[in-house]
């Protein structure tokens, strides 16, 4: 018997995913300054360049220099070289502008299609976590491991409830403050602790910590609060369904079931392990959770452009699962073996399933992730014929390919 499905996605799910438009609005402070970079740059891409290569290209760059980071402190508590820090902010400026990017080069190549959404968000899904680990390790708030699971956390909640509210509404809405200025933070916070060292974040003036003065931006400015509530309100209204139901005729509160599951259980290990397996080793606790909730994020994503209810298990689950029977058995394993196991497990997971939703998808859309077919190739035809996210006009602007990133700290 397999652990996992041959075909993860149906002939319904594919012709309705072939026929999913991108739906999205936006009114960032940041967003309209850097259009004209943003444009300035795409301007300067071949031709050739696939937009898929160009995410993925800027997704390893910011998994690489916020790995390089958490290799030198991966308790969050022990300063960082000032050129790490450094190397971090440059490889999320570098995920930053080719995020944004890579809608503009499928317009400008006539790529655009379902999968490159798809493979947009998957991307934004698996960068949250680092770019919220990194912004962490920059002001050592592993000396504060409440507020670090909180910050972190709280990130990785937010971008699932950005797609939980597309799932209800049928529109990604990003707010005044959302993620531009969310990472434009970030890099700036980076860019103080590569100049004047990370210890500069446990400076005192008159008492004040200014490690605080990060949580308590990350609270206010960047707009946690903000952005709940106003998650809040627009699952209130019901959704796009019948009868105020999802884009799937589920119920509204049904995405909570699975995400509940990783939340859950990564507070409650966190709070009863005698080992103290997440004070100790934070970013590797952090990374495990974080990449299992990237996984069900991608499922939302998947079940709103198919239009087709979320599942609420998961082979990832088998993670966090490991470690709470540990405990449940009095840590017949050192948790800190577990830990490394349930991240090995949900890291071949996630690639696993990437892997093969992606094939799925170009097996159907007749495309190739990394390549773009020569002029005239037939095989690009269903494409065309498609109406996609990429070929959606509205208001005269391709709405795919002026979306802002996304990466909510999202």
């Amino acid at each position: 018997m397999k652990l996992y499905k041959e075909k993860l996605l149906s002939e319904l799910q594919l012709k309705r995913l072939g026929e999913h438009q991108y739906s999205c609005s936006s009114c960032s402070y940041l967003d309209k300054f850097l259009q004209p970079y943003w444009n300035w740059l795409v301007s300067k891409v071949p031709l050739w360049l696939a937009p898929n290569l160009i995410t993925i290209v800027g997704l390893i760059l910011n998994i690489v220099t916020a790995l390089i980071l958490v290799w030198y402190s991966p308790n969050a508590k022990d300063g960082a070289p000032r050129w790490a820090c450094a190397l971090c902010g440059i490889g999320l400026f570098a995920y930053q502008s080719l995020d944004a990017i890579d809608g503009k080069q499928a317009r400008r190549t006539g790529t655009a299609n379902p999968l490159g959404e798809l493979f947009d968000h998957g991307c934004d899904s698996i960068s949250t976590v680092f770019v919220a680990l990194s912004a962490c390790i920059a002001v050592q708030l592993g000396n504060h491991p409440g507020w670090m699971f909180f910050q972190c956390f709280c990130a990785i909640t937010l971008f699932y409830c950005a797609h939980w509210q597309t799932y209800v509404s049928g529109t990604l809405r990003f707010g005044r403050v959302d993620v531009t200025e969310a990472q434009v933070t970030i890099m700036l916070i980076l860019a103080i602790s590569a100049i004047f060292g990370p210890d500069i974040w446990s400076t005192k003036v008159a008492g004040f910590s200014f490690r605080w003065c990060h949580v308590i931006c990350c609270v206010f400015y960047l707009g946690y609060i903000q952005v709940f509530f106003a998650f809040v309100r627009n699952v209130a209204k019901g959704g796009c369904g019948k009868n105020g139901s999802t884009i799937a005729g589920t119920s509204v509160l049904s995405p909570i079931i699975p995400f509940s599951m990783i939340l859950v259980p990564a507070f409650i290990i966190y709070q009863k392990s005698t080992e103290h397996v997440y004070e100790n080793h934070p970013a590797l606790y952090i990374l495990a959770f974080g990449l299992v909730a990237a996984k069900v994020t991608n499922r939302l994503v998947v079940a709103h452009m198919t239009k087709s209810e979320m599942d609420y298990t998961d082979l990832s689950l088998i993670g966090p699962t490991m470690l709470f029977l540990n405990q449940y058995f009095s840590t017949f394993i050192t948790e800190y073996y577990v830990l490394w196991l349930c991240l090995v497990w949900v890291t071949l997971d996630l690639l696993r399933y990437c892997y093969q939703i992606c094939t799925e998808i170009c097996d159907y859309l007749h495309v190739e992730l990394f390549r773009i077919p020569h002029t005239g190739n037939t095989n690009t035809k269903r494409i065309s014929s498609t109406s996609t996210s990429g070929n959606t006009e509205k208001n005269g602007t391709n709405i795919r390919n002026n979306k802002p990133p996304r990466s909510k700290k999202k």
